[in-house]
């Protein structure tokens, strides 16, 4: 017997730090949650699954039209046709109190009660299914505790959207413990709500199969589903199946080794080249570029950060492809030169350096650069100014951090001039 156990699909969620990039690909974007869950399906299909489990946010709150719950539905439709029947829960961001709009599913389609658990019986493989769906999406109460007992002699799968215990980036929902889940004698948890892959314990088995597609940069990797395989005796093996189309990854180079741009610009080229042979053929990758270290080319970095975007974007062209993309750009150097050895000096670099130690104690000189600041800020767009943390500071009256993140790389750019 095998199922398929997935969750926080999030259908037709927007992918975020990507459209306001001119370059980047947006016929894909538009599509890609939908695209990753006929992956899914195809997959379902392919390897002739006996049911599929989806463990809430199957969608991402209320539909702006009904062509969200139309694409659902053919989807189901597809499994319907050959025989797989597919068990709904429903999470925090697909609520009774979410959803505003609802459409009736195929029969294949199963859907636990958000008032209590439910129990679902597969009588030709001796499966139970037990579940219970949020009514609210903020559902702060232990539903675990409320599942009914083990079906005895059957292979029982407790379906729940939750933080479960230690999850602290997620918003604490359904909470409950490990022991708890341990102590209903299931022999899986089908869990959801965190989207990293977890498999938590291995008797019974605990899982995460994370989100089906990455939808942002603090979603890096492999995005996917789970396959299970099962038998008289109990779950045989949890295997990945990978579905995402678009992936993300932070590529950190260690610019220590390198002295000028254009080393710092090939170190980041072989980066590229190394993540382009590590993926498969046919996915997208979308990457952020964090240049680190302390380095002798930091002072010629200094306030050229849109020259070494448009250097790095040649790289990422340079792959001969058209499926990497470069999301953003950091620049987080620090020079060789320690600022107390440019204390020592008896120059006009010492002195700015002095002269910028007290800037952020200095509250005339505050006001007079946000004096000169302010206006140029109130005439930019506000997406380029959210965009862009200096901006919004100036914006916010907050110039301190600015003087403060400045000093290093301006100091180090006139050492290494003069």
């Amino acid at each position: 017997m095998k199922f398929i156990h997935t969750a926080d699909i999030h259908l037709d969620s927007p992918l975020s730090g990507l459209a306001a990039y001119k370059d980047a690909p947006a016929d894909l974007l538009r599509t890609v949650t939908r695209d990753a869950f006929t992956k899914l399906v195809d997959a379902a299909i392919e390897e002739a699954v006996d049911f599929m489990v989806i463990s809430g946010d199957l969608y991402d709150g209320t539909w702006k039209d009904y062509n969200t719950g139309h694409f659902f539905c053919r989807e189901m439709g597809r499994l319907n046709k050959v025989g797989i029947p597919v068990y709904l829960l429903f999470g925090n961001h697909d609520a009774d109190s979410e959803m505003t709009k609802k459409l009736m599913l195929p029969a294949n389609v199963h859907q636990f009660d958000s008032r209590k658990a439910r129990t679902f019986h597969i009588e030709a493989l001796r499966v139970a299914l037990h579940g219970r769906s949020y009514k609210e999406a903020a559902t702060v109460e232990n539903l675990a505790s409320s599942y009914p007992a083990a079906v005895a002699g059957w292979l029982n799968i407790g379906v729940l959207h939750t933080a479960l215990e230690g999850y602290a980036a997620h918003a604490n929902y359904a909470p409950c413990s490990v022991a708890e889940l341990t102590a209903k004698g299931y022999d899986y948890w089908a869990l959801g709500h965190v989207h990293e892959h977890a498999i938590i314990q291995k008797s019974p088995w605990v899982v995460f199969p994370g989100n089906l597609q990455g939808r942002h940069i603090r979603e890096t990797g492999a995005r996917g589903a789970v396959l299970v395989t099962a038998d008289e005796s109990g779950i045989q093996s949890v295997e990945r199946l990978l579905v995402d189309l678009l992936r993300w990854h932070v590529v950190a180079v260690d610019a220590s080794g390198a002295s000028t741009m254009s080393e710092v610009v090939s170190l980041v080229g072989q980066a590229f080249e190394r993540l382009v042979a590590e993926t498969p053929d046919k996915i997208y990758l979308s990457v952020r570029v964090c240049i680190k270290g302390k380095t002798s080319a930091h002072g010629e970095l200094f306030g050229s950060e849109s020259q070494l975007r448009e250097e790095i974007l040649g790289q990422a062209a340079g792959q001969g492809i058209d499926r990497l993309w470069v999301e953003k750009v950091r620049l987080e150097t620090e020079p060789l030169t320690d600022m107390s050895q440019l204390a020592q000096r008896s120059d006009a670099i010492a002195d700015l350096q002095r002269l910028l130690a007290e800037a952020p104690a200095d509250v005339d000189f505050l006001k007079s650069l946000m004096d000169d600041l302010r206006p140029m800020v109130d005439k930019a767009p506000m997406e380029l100014i959210k965009s862009v943390p200096e901006l919004d500071a100036i914006r916010s009256g907050n110039v301190v951090d600015i003087v403060k993140s400045v000093t290093p790389g301006l100091l180090a750019y006139l050492s290494t001039s003069n």
